[in-house]
């Protein structure tokens, strides 16, 4: 029988990480997905985490320019800001992350 393919956004972290192999221990093919939002991350060190906690292929997409005038630009302009302090760079980037996936 032919596993289910599990798309999974990818960052790298605890939480995705743990999804990975839980994911591939209920029988999926994940597949993880991360996205290059000009975090400065060792992009090829996610990638091969996320091989070696059990995806059987992983991906990093290119989304800097994209994420940069369609996402950030926009939030400055408005002054956007959580807690009337912080750039809401976290939170902006999860559109994209949906929209790639």
């Amino acid at each position: 029988m032919t596993k289910k393919k599990v798309v999974l956004a990818y960052s790298g972290g605890l939480d995705t990480s743990v999804a990975i192999k839980w994911l591939a221990d209920k029988g999926y093919d994940v597949i993880a997905v991360g996205l290059d939002v000009g975090e400065g991350k060792d992009l090829d060190f996610v990638k091969e985490k996320a091989l070696k906690v059990g995806a059987s292929q992983s991906y990093t997409i290119d989304a800097k320019k994209e994420y940069a005038e369609e996402f950030v630009l926009p939030a400055l302009q408005a002054h956007a800001l959580y807690e009337q302090k912080y750039p809401l760079v976290s939170a902006l980037s999860r559109p994209l992350i949906s929209k790639k996936l």
